[in-house]
């Protein structure tokens, strides 16, 4: 895209004069603290050491330096082979990040790659967040306690699967939104902002100033969806104000000429890394690498091996053999090739972060599952007995510089037998209808973001006049699923009936049925936000209601819209009308129906919350477990207040969902359910010690993007 005018041009100009003088004070300042740090550590009366080989042949507490000459990559003046592995911190409880960090190094792997959600850190505007799942500095300091490289993808997009890639939800709130990945004034600020507060905690742990950070990675595969080149030299200008000029910024693109031309910068100030499909001959890519890369500077480095494959609801589980990606990872490394493999350890989806994709058109769209297990060497679990562990290993193993470490074994598993649950409210129960003060009104339906809620659930709610024969609904444009109710209110006492379900992938129109009532009907829309598009020419996802409804035709007009406050991963949970009522007796919901009994209550089509508990007697009882919920519809559980994630056996393929022990307490631990369909009749679900990819219809297809 052009710099459409000289204020663009200027400001271009001013951040170069700043990266310039912010160069030269950081280059005076780290000069300071290395003749510190040398005169600190430098034993009495040792040798000097030798400044004048380009290529030193010892490693150097102070002067340490990763760079790239030759074609190869060398740390401290020695040839070094990056053999990593995507591990994402936010994607595993922090208490399981060493865990795992451990397991990747017993799998050879001597550098970690990781992206930064820039959604997970910044979740309202100006509100940042760097603790807990977001503590990314205390991961990145872990990751050097145990001597392991890191390769940093801070975005702004990062794809990954996750909602949005990344983006937060609330940039659909500004009006006229910004438009992400691209030289639009307006994002571009909110990337200021963004890498203002995050690349300043990078400095002290760049490999120069003796931290972990090798290379810091710009945006994530522009190639296969823009071609703006204004954009990413201005994100490499920021960059370089905030990081200095001797960290290695690098792209990674695609393997193929197309991608590399619109996704990578010529020259030596950004490294082109590529990507390509497993199995792939990887030296002819390698080579199409160099003509991006200036002489001498372009090391073989596959920047995502993958080891597996992601997965969407109402799919086969994706796997690829273990000696396959074996195989082709050895073709990489046996001529000194590196390689980063996606995923190393895949983890979960907790919360409501996982992402989508679509196929043909926008509708066509694909929601991944709660699992990110990705059939990667280390299982969600942590587990690593597996084959693909093992012939990675070996392979690995061959060409290490290190013996490898004796690899820890599997996280033991618990059942903590059957959890037997009770109905304790509907959701329509919880609301109140006239005097809420949470609700937003307006004569056509309004998206999710514009009444603040940006995951999760909104309950749309508008009257029309019954007629005979019933009336047809329709709704052009629903993101992204939505479970449709009806109610006469001059019928005291009647519960809401349930009438269908619309999928934007089926763009379905629903009959609504021939009613006999006094007054005006009742229309309750609840709709659920499945994950915002990750990838592709559609990730501009705003969720909800985004057309007019249609009834016969006709636009349905007087619109309130209630937000439901469900809380996400990384979020504290707080007091709120909705999820005290699942913890509430019936009798204490206060609702004009409260009192109501329903003969077939544990098989209605009402979204309602389940609750049960289960105790564990012993600490050392405390273990990794799986929640079964064969035989219950769809939904959302939380256990101890932790949002587990989505759960959708009907539709498959996943079964369980794991729940990490330190999630898990010593005494009672309490499960809530917000069950949307149908829930098991027994009202009960089971914890099991394994993972379960076997549900749904048999006549599901792997898609791979």
């Amino acid at each position: 895209m052009r710099i459409r005018s000289s204020k663009s041009n200027g400001a271009a100009s001013k951040l170069v004069a700043m990266a310039k003088k912010g160069s030269s004070r950081a280059t005076i300042f780290f000069i300071f603290v290395s003749f510190i740090l040398f005169c600190a550590f430098l034993p009495v009366f040792a040798p000097l050491p030798s400044f004048h080989s380009p290529h030193r042949s010892h490693r150097n507490t102070v002067n340490r330096k990763f760079e790239i000459a030759s074609d190869r990559f060398w740390r401290d003046g020695e040839p070094f082979q990056i053999i990593g592995g995507d591990l994402h911190y936010f994607r595993v409880h922090p208490e399981y990040w060493e865990d795992r960090l451990l397991k990747a190094k017993a799998l050879g792997l001597n550098t970690i790659q990781t992206y930064v959600p820039w959604n997970l850190h910044e979740p309202a505007p100006e509100k940042f967040v760097f603790e807990g799942f977001a503590n990314i500095e205390a991961f990145l300091k872990l990751c050097h306690k145990l001597g392991l490289l890191v390769m940093i993808r801070p975005g702004p997009y990062i794809c990954a699967e996750w909602d949005w890639g990344g983006f937060p939800g609330w940039f659909h709130s500004i009006n006229p939104t910004p438009k992400p990945r691209s030289s639009d004034p307006t994002y571009l600020q909110l990337v200021e902002r963004w890498w203002g507060n995050l690349l300043p905690k990078f400095v002290p742990l760049l490999y120069d100033n003796g931290g972990p950070i090798i290379m810091v990675q710009i945006e994530n595969e522009f190639g296969s969806y823009g071609d703006d080149k204004a954009y990413l030299h201005h994100l490499v200008i920021l960059a370089r104000d905030h990081l200095g000029h001797d960290v290695i910024l690098y792209t990674t693109d695609g393997g193929v000429r197309e991608n590399l031309e619109k996704g990578s910068i010529r020259g030596d100030a950004v490294f082109s890394a590529v990507d390509f499909s497993t199995g792939d001959d990887p030296w002819p890519i390698f080579n199409l690498q160099k003509e991006f890369n200036a002489p001498g500077k372009s090391p073989p480095l596959s920047a995502e091996f993958y080891t597996g494959w992601l997965t969407h609801w109402g799919e086969k589980i994706a796997t690829t053999g273990a000696d396959f990606t074996a195989a082709a990872l050895e073709k990489i490394l046996q001529k000194n090739g590196s390689a980063v493999l996606y995923m190393a350890h895949g983890g979960t989806n907790f919360g409501f972060y996982n992402g989508a994709n679509t196929g043909v058109d926008e509708a066509d769209y694909k929601p991944d599952l709660t699992s990110y297990d990705y059939d990667a060497p280390i299982r969600e679990s942590g587990d690593v007995d597996n084959s693909k562990f093992n012939a990675i290993r070996r392979v690995i193993a061959r060409y290490s510089s290190v013996p490898l470490p004796s690899v820890p074994s599997n996280n033991e598993k618990a059942r903590y037998g059957p959890i037997h649950l009770q109905r304790k409210a509907f959701l329509l129960d919880t609301f109140d209808f006239t005097n809420s003060t949470n609700v937003f009104e307006s004569e056509t339906p309004m998206p999710m973001e514009y009444v603040g809620q940006l995951f999760g659930f909104v309950l749309y709610i508008t009257e029309y006049r019954a007629k005979r024969g019933g009336r047809i609904l329709f709704i052009p444009k629903l993101h992204d699923r939505a479970q449709v109710f009806i109610s006469c209110p001059s019928e005291d006492g009647a519960r809401p009936t349930y009438v269908g379900t619309i999928e934007r992938w089926l763009n379905n129109k629903l009959n609504l049925p021939d009613v006999k009532c006094h007054s005006n009907i009742n229309l309750f829309i609840l709709v659920e936000n499945m994950g915002r598009v990750n990838y592709g020419a559609y990730i501009f996802d705003r969720k909800g209601i985004l057309s007019s409804v249609y009834l016969d035709g006709e636009k349905a007009k007087g619109w309130k819209m209630f937000p439901i406050p469900l809380h996400n991963l990384n979020e504290m949970s707080t007091y709120n009308p909705i999820t005290q009522a699942s913890y509430s007796a019936f009798s204490e919901i206060k609702s004009s129906r409260k009192k109501l009994t329903y003969k077939h209550e544990n098989t209605s089509k009402e979204p309602a919350f389940y609750s049960g508990h289960f105790s564990i007697d012993k600490s050392s009882q405390v273990m990794d477990t799986f929640i079964s919920f064969s035989n219950w519809g769809k939904g959302i559980v939380f256990v101890n207040d932790f949002n587990i994630g989505r759960y959708w056996p009907s539709r498959g393929p996943q079964c369980n969902l794991y729940v990490p022990a330190p999630i898990l307490k010593q005494g009672d631990n309490f499960l809530v359910i917000l069950e949307l369909e149908s829930p098991d009749p027994e009202l009960v679900v089971h914890t099991v010690s394994e993972p379960d990819f076997t549900c749904g219809s048999n006549g599901m297809s792997l898609h791979q993007l």
